[in-house]
């Protein structure tokens, strides 16, 4: 008897290329087609319950289906669905977003967070009228060419450093600089006069997990500021997560542009890009930077945004100290299980998201990540999945936790861990 999830990855095949629509969603030997989800949870087409910790890869900070953000889309659907004209709902989510980020004067949204960074890259060059763009080795800023190389998500777990399809003549202009190396990368500003901006995840969460070490961000800020080149915050997965106010506000650094996403819709499809008053004026039409979306600032996205913001809003001194407590204690659990069956590993954790790690040294830039044991990461993987906790398929992915997490969630999560690293066990 065929299960009725590799039924679907079977048909799926013949009609979309290797089964998915977007490569971070395959594992092997097929992934389970979701049916519905609610809270914490999700289901599968045979009708088997996970506990979500992928959620959404970091958009659903709220958990599925919040009620609150459910409400506003239901009754902007009763007005309709788009208009491509400007509406008072596009102003009033600017304010909020702009209440929420100081280092954001004006801002422009847009659909993901891809098209977000690639907006804010045109931005820099439109502004200084200069080509490079310097990125850090595993960030991932999407799958647009200036980005596509050495970048981190399912571009490293792929093992695709440069794309088959992108242009010589567009990666030629991206330097890459080793995360947490702000020595190398003064070198290479000192070496390179035709440096547009710089883009970086403050946290990089798309390499596992890799925290950025002391001054490191402060050090990047001072040197762009020295140098006049805007510095651009990639905060498609910490904008909101990390606080209210992203990585920026947590760390206490302002750079030139920021780009966000993922928990800023909370399941809804919308992201944004916002800046300096001068920046972001150099957008068309009163601009000569043209960026253009049918989608962007659509009403129901929108509607999404700005009740997941205010509910944020609401709660977020419960929030994120609840969040960070869930974490804690999970990892130390996690910590003390995996040292007391001598399974050499390394776990980094910030806010609500964490990774574990399999190798004895500590996980501070891509080699240090692509170093660890992939291969014992695919078996906690399989080992949770067949126990009902859902992480993300990838080695270089975070661990996520929502407001929709409970206590006897994260039990049984630490319990089914307990069982996974009984099958990595030396």
């Amino acid at each position: 008897m065929i299960l009725r999830n590799s039924k679907l990855f079977l048909d799926s095949k013949k009609v979309i290329p290797s089964g998915v629509n977007s490569p971070v969603r395959y594992f092997e030997p097929y992934p389970f087609f979701t049916k519905k989800s609610d809270g914490a949870y999700i289901w599968d087409e045979e009708k088997k319950k996970y506990i979500d910790f992928c959620n959404g890869y970091g958009a659903l900070l709220l958990g599925h289906r919040r009620k609150e953000i459910i409400q506003a889309v239901s009754k902007q659907l009763t007005l309709g669905t788009l208009y491509c004209t400007p509406t008072q709902s596009e102003i009033e989510l600017s304010n909020l977003i702009i209440d929420n980020f100081q280092s954001i004067d004006k801002i422009r949204l847009v659909n993901t967070g891809g098209e977000a960074t690639m907006t804010a890259i045109r931005l820099a060059r439109g502004y200084t009228k200069k080509k490079k763009i310097i990125k850090f080795e595993g960030c991932y800023h999407g799958a647009h060419d200036s980005v596509l190389v050495k970048a981190g998500s399912g571009s490293a777990h792929y093992g695709i450093s440069v794309s088959d399809g992108g242009l010589d003549e567009v990666s030629k202009n991206t330097l890459v600089v080793q995360y947490n190396n702000a020595e190398e990368f003064e070198k290479t500003i000192k070496k390179n006069k035709d440096i547009a901006g710089v883009i970086i995840e403050p946290i990089l969460a798309n390499m596992g997990l890799i925290l950025p070490e002391n001054n490191f961000l402060s050090d990047i800020r001072k040197i762009t500021k020295e140098n006049n080149i805007p510095l651009i915050f990639d905060e498609v997965v910490t904008g909101f997560r990390v606080s209210s106010g992203g990585a920026q506000k947590h760390f206490g650094i302002k750079p030139d542009i920021t780009t966000l996403g993922k928990a800023l819709g909370n399941g809804f499809t919308i992201a944004a890009v916002g800046g300096k008053k001068e920046i972001m004026d150099m957008l068309s039409p009163e601009g000569r930077v043209y960026q253009a979306s049918t989608f962007a600032g659509n009403p129901v996205s929108v509607s999404a945004a700005i009740s997941s913001i205010k509910t944020i809003n609401k709660i977020k001194n419960k929030l994120y100290s609840k969040l960070e407590k869930y974490n804690l204690q999970f990892t130390r659990a996690l910590d003390d299980m995996a040292t007391d069956m001598n399974i050499p590993h390394q776990i980094n954790s910030t806010a609500s998201m964490f990774q574990i790690f399999f190798t004895n040294k500590p996980i501070v830039d891509y080699p240090s990540s692509k170093n660890a044991d992939a291969k014992k990461f695919q078996k906690i993987f399989h080992a949770l999945l067949k126990q009902g906790i859902f992480i993300a398929p990838s080695q270089f992915e975070v661990v996520f936790f929502s407001d929709a997490h409970n206590r006897t969630d994260l039990n049984k999560a630490l319990d089914a861990y307990h069982v996974a690293l009984k099958s990595v066990k030396n």
